[in-house]
């Protein structure tokens, strides 16, 4: 395959290459894998006759989502066997992303992977069901219907609170410092009655193998952990928007990086979302 052949097939992919990877990273949840899949696309662009391609960024979105469906086969079989909660890789940007949120993110993932595909192709994407039929080759009544159960699945996880950006930032903030400090009395006026905590480790790095639940019992751990942080440390990196939730990064005392993502409800905090998977974290460094 020639330089030329290979420059003048990038030169059409790249400026779609951003949108790809959203779709593939939505159906996925997996940056390496989201990744992959478009690469894979994009090796699929260069040996296509692109001459007959009348509309590449369809053409391309078909591609990465057909292998994104085969994608999600297996990492089933592998969410089945995974050590404790699991929770997508976290992306963390400046800015909130109002379109997919972490708790969509977990509610998709009790979807079959075309109704997950329907419901992210039309109902976030905004294609409609000619393409989306197009896309994951079934007919538009079909695919009409998988977008339908999926969004009564994922009706509850949709209604988002709307929480102030600045103010989200402030709250995220907040709870580094009461959390590392030991403040539990500052901690305990940002939770809900029913806050939970979510934490990945993957088996990798020490994490809760269940969700914990409850004021209290949610309490209980961050005694813990302060005590921990006083002795070992916890170096903030930044706050930002970690899969549209306000949160941080840090850097906790075995050297590996951490994010947590707060779910906030009328100014109280109801989840926080811990990634400490290394693997999840390696496109963060």
């Amino acid at each position: 395959m020639t330089g030329f052949h290979q420059e003048d097939a990038a030169a059409s992919f790249d400026p779609l290459r951003p949108k790809l990877m959203r779709v593939a990273y939505r159906m996925l949840g997996s940056v390496t894998d989201a990744e992959d899949m478009v690469q894979e696309a994009f090796i699929r662009w260069m040996k296509a006759d692109r001459k007959t391609v009348l509309e590449p960024e369809a053409f391309l979105r078909r591609t990465v989502t057909r292998l994104c469906l085969d994608q999600l086969k297996s990492a089933r079989r592998q969410r089945e066997t995974y050590v404790g909660p699991w929770l997508p890789d976290p992306v963390v940007e400046e800015e909130e992303q109002e379109d997919v949120t972490l708790p969509l993110m977990l509610a998709l993932e009790r979807l079959s992977p075309l109704e997950r595909a329907a419901f992210l192709l039309h109902d976030v994407f905004g294609l409609g069901f000619e393409e989306v039929a197009a896309t994951i080759e079934r007919d538009s009544a079909a695919c009409r219907q998988l977008a339908a159960r999926a969004r009564t699945h994922v009706r509850e996880a949709r209604t988002r609170f709307q929480v102030d950006k600045q103010r989200g930032v402030e709250l995220a903030e907040a709870f580094y410092a009461a959390s590392r400090s030991g403040d539990m009395k500052a901690l305990g006026a940002m939770l809900a009655a029913d806050v939970s905590i979510h934490a990945d480790g993957g088996g990798k790095r020490p994490a809760a193998m269940e969700p914990i639940f409850g004021l209290e019992a949610v309490m209980k751990v961050h005694v813990y952990l302060a005590g921990e942080f006083q002795k070992n440390g916890s170096q903030f990196v930044r706050a930002g928007f970690v899969n549209g939730l306000p949160g941080f990064v840090t850097l906790e005392a075995d050297g590996e990086l951490q994010t947590t993502a707060l779910d906030i409800e009328d100014g109280k905090i109801t989840a926080i979302y811990v990634v400490r998977n290394p693997d999840k974290l390696r496109h963060l460094h």
